[in-house]
């Protein structure tokens, strides 16, 4: 593959637009060996949960994709956004760039986050090496929008590898300000609409049964698309606009500290004219508040396919019990390991480049727990034993 064609890998890759096309592999495509999956998760997340520190792990992990994306100069790179961590994939142009990106982001989550943020940049070389691929598919969910999925066992082989310390980017001194523009948090909780706010991890147990699991993908998203908008937690009117003291403290953060009293502000005195604008029906040149609102209903990431199925839906009780049932029976015929948590809210964490530009990003979790409380149920269900997904 020539430099330029591997460069522009993810710009080039065909769109599909039914959210069940995560599970046909034909949408897939290899990422280029001389990329790199920059890597990164909260170290003990489920403790910072306990603590009800749920808003930080979130603004942590979204924090990875921030600082890269700025990093790179570059919007439109394939990244997954999982909680408590996150995965960027980096061209080799980019690779410098995104090393020096995780170095400060580490540095900043631990010292205005207060939280342990572990990084690793791994070659895709090395991944093709351990016998395993770095798939990756591009779902738009709108004209502005489109998020990556991952297949083939190699993101999950790299996040592994991070957890035993390989392929490390060590933390830069005290004081690095990764440059996290854009980052912000300003919607109030999502509550449930239907009964539950229910995080879905569910992954495939090895690679002699990817049809079983794709079968099982297909169900999973036939049983949530049953629900109004699908198990959208957001309202397709969009979130309720919101700031809490916590989120104003951690946007505010965003900024190099000579200029976070500005930068506070200045959040403050956008907030206050987006909720007048809003609540009088008004616009503000080419702003709409209300065509905002609707935006980010449709450019959230509450489904998503990253070595296996990830999903945050809104759900009654009785749609709820299918699909844990569904997921149960998938078990037991050694089709899938899976984790599921119950809450009554989501949060919202956002990437918004410009509020006048429409391809702004708002990555959803639970909101006490989440995914990462899945993943510690679906641990502990797997005693002890790794599972890497190899499909679709």
């Amino acid at each position: 593959m020539s430099q330029l064609s591997s460069e522009t890998f993810f710009a080039a890759l065909p769109v599909f637009v039914e959210f069940e096309g995560v599970a046909n592999s034909d949408n897939y495509r290899a990422l280029p060996a001389d990329w790199a999956l920059a890597t990164a998760d909260i170290v003990d997340s489920t403790g910072a949960i306990e603590a009800g520190r749920y808003k930080a792990v979130n603004m942590a992990g979204a924090s990875v994709i921030s600082a890269i994306l700025n990093a790179l100069g570059n919007n439109d790179l394939p990244f997954v956004f999982g909680g408590d961590g996150a995965m960027v994939a980096v061209p080799p142009s980019g690779v410098d760039k995104a090393r020096d990106a995780l170095s400060s982001v580490q540095a900043w989550v631990g010292e205005e986050l207060q939280l342990t943020l572990r990084a690793a940049l791994v070659p895709v070389a090395d991944v093709i090496a351990a016998g395993l691929e770095v798939r990756v598919a591009r779902f738009q969910v709108n004209a502005d929008v489109s998020y990556a999925m991952f297949a083939g066992g190699g993101s999950s082989w790299a996040e592994a590898r991070m957890k035993e310390g390989l392929f490390a980017v060590p933390a830069a001194p005290p004081g690095a300000q990764p440059d996290l523009a854009g980052l912000s948090c300003r919607w109030n909780p999502i509550q449930s609409r239907h009964g539950d706010i229910v995080s879905i991890i569910a992954v495939p147990t090895g690679t002699g049964n990817a049809d079983a699991f794709q079968t099982l993908i297909s169900d999973i998203v036939t049983l949530a698309a049953s629900e109004e908008r699908e198990g959208h937690p957001v309202a397709a009117e969009g979130p309720q606009i919101g700031l809490s003291a916590a989120g104003l403290s951690a946007e505010t953060k965003t900024a190099p500290k000579g200029k976070r009293f500005t930068h506070r502000l200045f959040i403050l005195a956008q907030y206050l004219l987006t909720v007048g604008l809003f609540r009088f029906g008004l616009t503000l040149g080419r702003f709409d508040p209300k065509a905002y609102r609707q935006d980010v209903a449709r450019n959230t990431d509450f489904r998503k396919f990253d070595d296996g199925l990830k999903m945050t839906i809104d759900v009654d009780p009785d749609r709820f019990r299918q699909i844990e049932a569904r997921l149960e029976a998938a078990a037991r015929a050694g089709i899938c390991r899976f984790g599921l948590h119950r809450q009554d809210s989501a949060l919202m964490t956002c990437i918004v480049p410009t509020p006048l530009s429409r391809d702004h990003m708002h990555f959803i979790d639970g909101a006490s727990g989440g995914y990462a409380m899945a993943a510690s149920r679906m641990k502990k269900h797997m005693s002890g034993t790794a599972a890497i997904a190899a499909a679709p």
